[in-house]
């Protein structure tokens, strides 16, 4: 078995950080839409933002370590 190349494990990273982060933000999101009574379809947008924001920057974290890790 090969090892994978650095840029495979980075764009790996970069997924499942994408998708705990977003799993993370949706929960966060609609709990602070409750919390914080956001009114009608504007609960929607609220937890979009939320989830897509978090998934965002969790890739990005993850990503970034995994480049790191690359270089050992």
């Amino acid at each position: 078995m090969g090892r994978d190349s650095c840029l495979v494990r980075v764009t790996a990273g970069a997924a499942i950080g994408g998708s705990i982060g977003g799993a993370v933000g949706a929960v966060y999101g609609t709990y602070e839409a409750i919390r914080y009574k956001v009114p009608g379809l504007l609960k929607i947008r609220h937890i979009g933002q939320t989830t897509l924001g978090s998934a965002a920057v969790f890739g990005l974290f993850m990503a970034a370590g995994s480049l790191i890790h690359c270089g050992k």
